[in-house]
């Protein structure tokens, strides 16, 4: 039988909890493991939040804020996306920082990352990113509190012993160093989950989406003999705002027991994760749109191609159909019937297969959303394999949404 990594015992002799948040440019999460002396970790994901409950088992919520004029935060996540809010929202003149990708707005400024800025809303009025980064923490840490105190036994008495010296790690895209995580620090010490004390500064810690996708990979049945002592495997993170490439290697020396793996090749971190697949379709609908009665309609079906279409698309040679109206929504001239609007697949150019090979993004409508991030993947997996110190044979994939 393959052998794979197991994971240590953990030796400390207190009692401990460790949070860890992954603040997604569209969706978000929290997980957690209470580590007790002697016993293996076990990490655990805060499955419930206030307005999925009707979805059993759910681990991630959007990553929407609405604020009122006040500055006041009204609703998050799942709340903030609840049937009617918008009809509240415009009666009550909220300000919606939904889907802006607010955590974009601490990028590094430098390199790829400045060609996304027209693709970025910007912040509510009178909001930094740090308060905006801390509204959505605070509420991520009060659903982590909530679920622990009521899923444990003698929660509530748990949750007060550990939380007072709980660790908690933040994940973020490669590259990230350190004014992006100072940024992070400042917003979590604001939401009040640390002091602003040096003993609360360092129960913070952060890890690449690199890193965290090995782990993953490592935790969910990766196979040892994959990653034999000295040759590498490239980690492919396909997530909401970037798509972060890294590869590593298993060290060969080593005095401890404990796994240990290196970077044989400079990580890399792309600014076309899947949120930039909606920017393109949306560019592309809105130009197909522009002289039809339909154009103030493009956010509703911009959010139906998200559903519907970017999810479970897996076939360039078929046309695709977005369904966002009923039957007397119709516009032929924009291949729009009964609330459908149609989006061209592959079609041969004068029955040429070689031409319309040579031309395959060009003539796939759906496809050419997709294509700058499929490139972006194979370009910088590419790259990692002839930039690596060490032979790559394994490639490993973590989608996003």
């Amino acid at each position: 039988m393959t052998s794979t990594f197991h994971p240590a015992p953990y030796t400390d002799p207190r009692r401990k909890l460790v949070l860890s948040f992954d603040v997604g440019a569209k969706t978000s999460g929290i997980s957690y493991s209470v580590l007790d002396p002697g016993q293996v970790p076990q990490i655990k994901g805060v499955t419930r939040f206030p307005a999925h409950e009707q979805i059993s088992g759910a681990s991630r919520i959007p990553t929407v804020i609405y604020y009122d004029k006040a500055g006041k935060v009204r609703a998050v996540g799942a709340e903030a996306m609840r049937e009617g809010i918008d009809e509240t929202a415009e009666e009550e003149d909220l300000i919606d920082c939904s889907i802006t990708r607010f955590t974009l707005h601490i990028r590094p400024k430098s390199g790829s990352s400045s060609l996304v800025t027209s693709n970025i809303p910007p912040l509510p009025p009178g909001k930094t990113v740090v308060q905006v980064l801390a509204d959505f923490l605070q509420y991520l840490y009060q659903c982590a509190k909530i679920y622990i105190q009521d899923t444990h036994a003698n929660g509530q008495a748990l949750w007060e012993h550990v939380v007072s010296e709980a660790d908690h790690i933040f994940s973020h895209p490669n590259g990230w160093e350190g004014y992006q995580q100072s940024r992070i620090r400042d917003a979590v010490v604001l939401a009040g989950i640390i002091p602003n004390t040096a003993d609360g500064h360092s129960r913070v810690s952060f890890v690449t989406d690199g890193e965290a996708s090995l782990h993953f990979a490592i935790d969910n049945g990766l196979p040892a003999s994959a990653v034999q002592a000295g040759d590498g495997v490239v980690v492919v993170e396909a997530g909401e705002g970037t798509i972060d490439i890294s590869a590593y290697s298993k060290m060969l020396d080593t005095n401890t027991t404990v796994t240990t793996f290196e970077e044989i090749a400079a990580p890399q971190c792309h600014f076309h994760g899947s949120v930039f697949v909606s920017v393109h379709a949306r560019l592309f609908l809105e130009d197909h749109l522009r002289e039809s009665d339909f154009l103030e309609d493009l956010d509703h079906i911009v959010r139906c191609f998200d559903r519907k279409i970017k999810f479970h698309f897996i076939d360039d040679k078929q046309p695709q159909y977005i369904k966002f109206g009923g039957s007397r929504d119709n516009d032929a001239g924009c291949n729009i019937r009964s609330g459908m609007l149609k989006l061209a697949g592959w079609e041969p150019t004068n029955g040429s297969l070689a031409m319309a090979m040579t031309d395959w993004f060009a003539r796939t409508d759906v496809a050419t959303f997709f294509e700058p991030s499929v490139k972006c993947i194979v370009d910088s997996v590419q790259t990692q394999i002839k930039n690596g110190h060490q032979p790559i044979k394994v490639h490993l994939a973590a989608y996003g949404q």
